[in-house]
């Protein structure tokens, strides 16, 4: 009993600690930062079966048993609850949407016979996906109805180093994985995520290049530049800020906590940051401080703990940053997964509301440039079409 409430105390420390130092603000600010759009993951329900029947044990693989690539079917009903709200300013509730604009290319990777890594445009993927034909349209809508903001999340979600190492080994395991299109790498839950992270510094020159890249894919896709970038894992280097500072990015979104690669998988130097503290590039760092989780956490009370930590932030004048990956909305593979999540999401954006209806619903961009240039625009209502 005394070990719980020790553990309890320490966490609401915790909590308050990471929001004590940086910028402030007396408005009530509430943003939901969503990674992972674009990306695949596992590609169908079939595919998650025939891992299943192999033996691979998913039980515990949350984003293998539950995460695809977004649907045209996901995003209407996501963006039909987004709508569904407005905050005191007559803007809806919208998702800094962080996205991964290609993947691997595997028929290319096949015929170099595993000597080169290839990557397709995510239109490219969307084409070979069913279900997935309005998905562009559909994230123009968003846009257009002030749901759905595109922020850039990498050229693709997999460390192409340590994937492209396992595929030229070529075990049973990740043949068959690749076969089926994933980069699963048929032990536990690892999926080669974490884009940033190295072997050897010397592996910076190619991730400084596919960020590069990513930031000139992101704009042809979407027709602006991106200003913020969210790191894979909250795993990168230091140094790979310059090119995003090259690319246009402004702002990184992130946790308190960045973890530094140290050329060993797992060992991680830490650097702390707080929102509004800045590099030598005059890049700002904003920070994650809630968390919307309920595909991940297995938590029943992840409305009230979301609730709980946004109180948090705003009691020490700082904005409500919310975490909330694709994961929680997408239902191809499991439709519970996204009709469940959509009315915890319903009962947290009403009860926002109802608590504190002065808030204000922001995106990313929106944020940085708030802090970057002050409140020079006096109230801000939203444009509509």
């Amino acid at each position: 009993m005394k070990t719980n409430y020790i553990r309890s105390f320490s966490r609401a420390l915790a909590h308050n600690v990471i929001n004590i130092p940086g910028w402030r603000t007396k408005r009530k600010i509430v943003l939901i930062e969503s990674d992972d759009w674009g990306s695949i993951r596992m590609p169908s329900l079939e595919v998650l079966k025939r891992f299943q029947s192999k033996g691979y044990d998913l039980a515990k693989s949350d984003y293998n048993r539950l995460d695809t690539l977004e649907s045209n079917e996901d995003l209407s009903e996501l963006f039909e609850v987004l709508a569904s709200f407005r905050d005191s300013r007559d803007n809806h509730p919208a998702f800094t949407a962080n996205v991964v604009v290609g993947n691997p290319d595997f028929r290319r990777i096949r015929e170099s016979d595993f000597s080169q890594y290839y990557y397709e445009p995510v239109t490219e993927t969307i084409k070979r996906y069913p279900g997935r034909d309005l998905v562009r349209s559909l994230w123009q809508k968003g846009m257009e109805e002030g749901v759905f903001m595109p922020q850039f999340h990498g050229r693709e979600h997999v460390n192409v180093v340590r994937w492209m190492e396992a595929l030229r080994k070529r075990t049973p395991e990740i043949m068959y994985t690749f076969d089926n299109e994933t980069t699963f790498s048929g032990d536990g839950d690892y999926n080669y995520m974490e884009v940033l992270d190295y072997n050897s510094p010397d592996n910076l020159h190619s991730m400084n290049k596919s960020l590069s890249e990513g930031l000139d894919l992101f704009e042809d896709l979407f027709g602006f530049r991106s200003v913020s970038f969210i790191p894979p894992c909250y795993t990168w280097d230091s140094r790979i800020e310059k090119v995003l500072h090259q690319g246009g990015v402004r702002y990184i979104q992130g946790l308190f906590i960045q973890q530094v690669p140290t050329g060993i998988f797992g060992h991680y130097k830490k650097k702390y940051h707080f929102t509004g503290s800045r590099n030598s590039y005059g890049q700002y760092y904003l920070v994650r401080n809630c968390f919307f989780e309920p595909s991940l956490s297995g938590d029943a009370d992840e409305v009230d703990n979301c609730l709980a930590r946004i109180a948090i932030a705003f009691r020490w004048h700082k904005p409500a940053v919310i975490c909330s990956h694709r994961i929680n909305y997408i239902g191809a593979i499991d439709r519970d997964n996204r009709g469940r999540n959509l009315e915890k999401l319903k009962q947290l954006l009403k009860t926002i509301i109802r608590k504190w209806p002065e808030v204000e619903f922001f995106t990313t961009d929106r944020l940085g440039s708030l802090i970057e240039n002050g409140d020079n625009s006096g109230l801000y209502r939203a444009s509509r079409s």
